[in-house]
Parts: C-alpha cells; structure tokens; sequence
C-alpha cells in the first residue's frame, strides 16, 4: 500500500454503479437500455460521463457494475472513451448497493491489494469538475484512515426528492464532519426547518471508502450480506471484460442500500461537503432543471418547433414535435411512445409504470431499436405473422451460428456487403442482392467489410419472438 497521499491517488479504484432500469424517466429510460446509457444532456452517455470526470485524479482502470442484459452496451460505452481496460462485474439480479458494492470490495482484495474505493453512481450529473476533484482530494486522509467518507451536497432549496445527512462535529485538519444522521426524502416542512437550521446535505450517494475496511464494517452490522457476496464471488467466472458471479449464492443476499446496511449504523461514518453543481438526474423534472435552456427557460432536444411557451421540457426522439403555449410540460416522443405530463405530475409516472407491467405492455423493456454487440436493429413494422426489421451490422462483426424454430426470414442488402452461411452454403452479398433462410435451417451472418452493414429482414412464422433462437456457436458467450 502507498505510505503518502500522493502515491494514495493511484491507488483509487473507481466503483461505478451502472445497474438499475431508471423508471422515472421513461420512455427514453428502459429495462434494456436505462438512463445511464443515454446521451441526455450532453455528447457523452451519463456513464460515460461519470467515467471522464475522473481525468485529474490518477485513477487505476475503473470497475462498472451492471447487468447482464446491459453488459454489451457498458461495453460498447467504455471502449468508445478508451476504457479497454475496465472490469465489468455483472450481478446476477438487483440487490441494491450495499451488496453490488461488497461484490466491488472483495473483487479489489482478491490479489492482495487494497485500494481506496470512490463509489459513484453512474446517473449523476456534476457541472464543476475541479471541485469535485478537490473534494475527492480532500476526502483521501479521511479514507485512508479507515474513515467511511460520503459526500454530501451543499443544498440551495428545501429539496423533498433527496434523502439528508445532519453533520456533527468539525473533524480537525479537515473540511469534513462526523455524521450525526441519515434522514429519509423528507415532505416540504420537514425540508425547510434542514435548510432553515443548517448543519444537513443531500445525500450524494457518492462514497470514498478502503476496501478492507468496508468488508470489515459489512462484516460487523450486516454479516449475511457479506456471507452471501463471498460466496457469490468465490465462484466467480471471467468472461473477455466481465466477471460472473455465482447466482445462486448472491440470490440469498438481503436487498439492502449501503446507507443501512453499514452509513446509518457505523460510527466511523464522516461526511465531506461537495458543491459542484451535482444533480441527481431522477426525474423529469430534475432533468429539466439540470438542463441547457433557451431564453424561454425552454429545454428542447431534436425537432421541436414551439411558440409561445415557457418552463418546458421537449425531447423528439424521431419525428418533429411541435407545441404552442405549453407551460411547465414535459413532452418525450419516441418511435414507439409519446408522453406528455406537467412538470409537477412527474411523480405519478410510478403509477403509469404500474399499470404498464400489469399489462406487461414491451415498451417498458426495449425501444423499438435495440442494441447488440454486433451493432442494432430496429423493428419497422410488425403483423399477426410478420415482422420487418432494419439490421445494423458493425465492421468485422459476426451474428451467431443460429436457427429459428418458428420463422422464416428474407434478407435483403441495402448498404455494405454480407457474408451469409445458409446451412452448407456460404454465399456473399453486396447491395440490393438478397437470399432466403428457410424455417430450422442453420445460418450466420459477417459483415467481412470496413463499412456497416444494413439490411432488411423481413420474418414470417408463427411466432417472432427474440427467444425463438437456438445458438450453436457465439463469439459474445450468449446461449
């Protein structure tokens, strides 16, 4: 271990925590492609931002929580901004963060070393990274010290949408306090008398913490946790980029936030005041008022043609979306979705998300363009026993060695060149030439070429779902 704060900064191993469907902000956020995986308010994903804002801290290669599902796209996101060698741990279900970042601890130890830990959300927005950084900077003393450091928010309103920490005492030689206590999102009154009486942050989420350490607090007030997660990790398989744990193992653990499991209950809890214009991008509302505004204090992203309005949020994902006199609305169209509601309604869209599941409506899962790690498609149409689809095939990507029970499928190229196993047949495609794959028969697809590949496919059976495949062989390790 390093014997000074400077030699320290390389030994900061970033956490981020990237699971998560983001509900609140959908339909832009889905199941298979949540918020922060999204370009929402800048030319970098929110993971991706999360990732850059570590630039002046000397950072060893990060580690990226997510899901199985969402692998491909963390992936694709970290190789884009040069992240080859990040590790992506891979929960097997949600169990919220005191686990995920248990899964973090013992992967980090598990070859001796024991780096200082900077947990981070990957859903967060920051305007002010120098402050950041020296908030981070500040931070380390406390953390090597075996301190549990969390970063709380210098808050500029009575916010009910947070949960507070009240500070105790100055620790000396320092910027930070002990902590006193963790408050739950509070109603308006309650928020008010935390501004009015001072000493309370927003609880940021955001967490500087020695590994070992952390096992050891884990160890002390939530041991089942820390029981399960080994257990989990010991039978942990590497795959490329990605670690899998043992499923069965981690389905015993408790779901249970870090701030119960360990923040509310340890006494070596401290907290040090970050104001860098952080901004927990959970709502609507909230992306609103993090967002870049016209001079109406209009948010407006894509084609949207407006007069006469003040106070909103439009986004056209597709088509040109144009309103007259709308006043503090939130407006999302998609390919597939349009939603409309008042900035203060926002809330409610938990109901909508409800009754969608009771319906078990797709659109809460996938947007009608779907991301593979051979590149996309995107469904064009559909019928009782049809499907059209667009397929995007990267250079030098491959589909996997596949058949289909229940479809047929035409293919026809529009851009690029395809080579197209058929059963014993390899044929290759260019533009505007296409073949058929009869129902059961064993096929691939390979974009051989240094340009994408698009085609159109065009199914047929009796039934078109994703399920209806059977791989043989698959460079990505899916079954």
């Amino acid at each position: 271990m390093p014997n000074s704060i400077s030699d320290a900064t390389k030994w900061i191993l970033p956490v981020i925590l990237a699971g998560g469907s983001g509900t609140r902000l959908w339909p832009l956020s889905r199941k298979h492609h949540p918020k922060q995986y999204l370009e929402l308010d800048d030319s970098i994903t929110m993971l991706q931002s999360t990732i850059t804002r570590l630039a002046d801290l000397s950072c060893a290669s990060p580690f990226v929580i997510c899901s199985e599902e969402t692998r491909f796209l963390a992936a694709e996101q970290l190789r884009e901004i040069g992240q080859n060698k990040a590790l992506i741990l891979l929960e097997p279900v949600g169990r919220n963060t005191a686990p995920a970042i248990a899964l973090a601890a013992l992967e980090a130890v598990a070859n001796g070393d024991d780096p200082i830990l900077l947990v981070m959300p990957a859903d967060h927005k920051i305007k002010d990274l120098a402050a950041f950084t020296s908030a981070v900077n500040a931070a380390l003393p406390l953390a090597l010290s075996n301190h549990l450091v969390t970063f709380g928010i210098m808050p500029d309103r009575p916010e009910t949408g947070y949960g507070y920490i009240r500070s105790g005492t100055p620790i000396s030689g320092s910027t930070a306090y002990t902590v006193n206590a963790f408050f739950e999102k509070p109603d308006l009154a309650t928020a008010e008398c935390y501004i009015a009486a001072g000493g309370y942050f927003w609880n940021s989420g955001i967490f500087l913490i020695r590994a070992s350490s952390y096992l050891a607090q884990l160890e002390m007030f939530c041991s089942d946790i820390l029981h399960a997660c080994r257990a989990a990790h010991a039978g942990r398989v590497y795959d490329l980029h990605f670690v899998r744990f043992n499923e069965a193992a981690f389905l015993a653990c408790p779901d249970v936030s870090i701030d119960y499991a360990v923040m509310e209950k340890t006494t070596a809890a401290v907290v040090v005041p970050l104001d860098a214009g952080w901004s927990d991008i959970g709502s609507w509302s909230a992306l609103w008022d993090a967002s870049r505004k016209n001079g109406g204090e209009n948010c407006e992203v894509g084609d949207v043609l407006s007069i006469n309005g003040t106070g909103n949020y439009i986004n056209a994902g597709g088509r040109m979306v144009a309103a007259v006199g709308l006043q503090d609305m939130i407006v999302v169209e998609t390919k597939d979705v349009v939603f409309v509601a008042p900035k203060d309604h926002v809330g409610e869209i938990k109901d909508l998300i409800a009754q969608m599941k009771l319906q078990e409506r797709p659109e809460l899962d996938c947007h009608r363009e779907v991301v593979r790690p051979w590149g996309k498609y995107e469904s064009i149409d559909r019928g009782e026993r049809y499907q059209v689809k667009r397929i995007t095939v990267n250079p030098g990507a491959k589909l996997s060695v596949q058949k289909h029970h229940h479809r047929a499928e035409h293919w026809t190229v529009v851009r690029g060149s395809a080579i197209v196993t058929r059963g014993e047949e390899v044929i290759t495609l260019s533009e505007n030439q296409s073949t058929y794959i009869p129902l059961g028969e064993i096929h691939a697809l390979e974009n051989p070429g240094k340009i994408h590949l698009e085609l159109i496919e065009v199914q047929s059976g009796s039934y078109l779902g994703e399920d209806d495949i059977v791989r043989f062989k698959d460079k990505y390790g899916r079954v």
